[in-house]
């Protein structure tokens, strides 16, 4: 499937939903609940969600649409999120995420992209040379893997509990 701006805005305007629909509510226990001492838990990975909508998807579009490759991405830090999570509930953090997203998506609409545009490249500080259009597919792809990852976290609770159907469920690794 070839990068479309509609098709990826059904996925990225959809993923606050969804993490309020897999987060909102749950136990301490859920939220904070991880694969092992160095993975994301639930809440990290949301708070990672809303790092990425403050520092990295939008900033490196205008990044690219004002400099293109003149003026290379800041790095991301993948754990930059945890004084935004620091003492927060999760209806707090949600309704961040919701907020930040439905922003971006207003920057997004904004920025009247076409394949010219879209063709326009960037400097990643580790990839070198990126377009537009595989930064916005890679924001889509992320939220995707992003919500993947919750489900892996979450099912692997279980994974002791589940008996014999562990040979059967692919989820739990």
């Amino acid at each position: 499937m070839r990068f479309q701006i509609s098709e990826a805005v059904e996925v990225l305007e959809r993923t606050p939903a969804v993490m309020d629909a897999l987060l909102r509510g749950k136990s301490s226990v859920w939220l904070n609940c991880r694969m092992d001492a160095a993975a994301f838990s639930p809440i990290d990975v949301l708070g990672h969600l809303i790092f990425g909508e403050m520092t990295d998807w939008i900033p490196r579009a205008l990044i690219i649409l004002e400099s293109q490759k003149s003026r290379p991405f800041d790095p991301f830090d993948r754990y930059g999120f945890a004084p935004i999570i620091q003492g927060k509930s999760i209806d707090e953090l949600l309704g961040q995420f919701a907020e930040l997203r439905g922003k971006s998506l207003e920057a997004l609409h904004s920025l009247a992209l076409d394949d010219e545009k879209l063709d326009l490249a960037g400097m990643h500080p580790e990839f070198g040379e990126v377009t537009l259009r595989e930064l916005l597919a890679s924001w889509v792809v992320h939220d995707l893997g992003h919500i993947a990852q919750l489900m892996r976290i979450m099912a692997n609770e279980y994974r002791d509990e589940i008996g014999p159907w562990r040979a059967y469920v692919s989820i739990i690794q």
